[in-house]
């Protein structure tokens, strides 16, 4: 059975683990380092990305959790964990730490506060053909990729992007990495859950 790692610091992890199990996949609350042995694949979820990177310092996670998406972990970060995720992020907190994994520029919060938290229908190809029904919560944005990003999806509302400043890539990959803005583990939309696990699956690392 494909077991999946889900970050349970801080944020909806119990969303994500639902949503895993729901795929008949195995989850595993990760708080400590030594949770991370034998995992197919880890989510980071949404929730507050400076209460989580310094929880993950304080539970020394910070470097195993490097160590294992350098070695090739299949991860994918929501929100607050596409934050994590990136190698820079333009307005971060004094001291945010970030496991700088992909080659991302992000904004956070680019939307506004609580109150500008939204829904809206995404074109991502990737899943097929049908638009995928997403929920922004003080969502970040990506701002930049590098060369070696794929990007799964962009906002196509020109309200929203003005909000944005103009940027609009909601969605990327980078080989065994995911991204998304969004919040999928709060729908009843299983398609990304399916595509990060076919990600894991395909690659078959496993961390010792």
């Amino acid at each position: 059975m494909t077991r999946i790692g889900v970050l349970a610091l801080q944020g909806d992890f119990r969303e994500h683990m639902r949503a895993v199990e729901r795929l008949g996949a195995e989850a595993r609350a990760v708080r400590l380092p030594k949770d991370l042995a034998g995992l197919d694949g880890l989510i980071i979820p949404g929730g507050e990305s400076t209460v989580m990177g310094k929880l993950m310092v304080e539970y020394q996670l910070d470097q195993p959790l490097r160590d294992a998406i350098h070695a090739g972990l299949p991860t994918w970060g929501t929100c607050a964990g596409l934050i994590l995720l990136a190698r820079e992020t333009d307005n971060a907190l004094l001291g945010q730490p970030l496991l700088a994994a992909m080659d991302i520029r992000v904004c956070r919060n680019a939307f506004g506060g609580q109150r500008e938290s939204f829904e809206t229908e995404l074109d991502v190809p990737a899943l097929g053909e049908e638009p995928l029904h997403t929920v922004f919560i003080r969502g970040p944005i990506v701002e930049s990729v590098g060369p070696g990003v794929e990007v799964l999806a962009r906002l196509n509302s020109p309200r929203l992007i003005a909000a944005t400043g103009g940027f609009d890539i909601v969605a990327v990959r980078q080989g065994t990495l995911l991204g998304t803005a969004f919040h999928p583990e709060v729908t009843d939309d299983l398609r990304f859950h399916e595509y990060f696990l076919a990600i894991a699956r395909e690659a078959g690392v496993g961390v010792s």
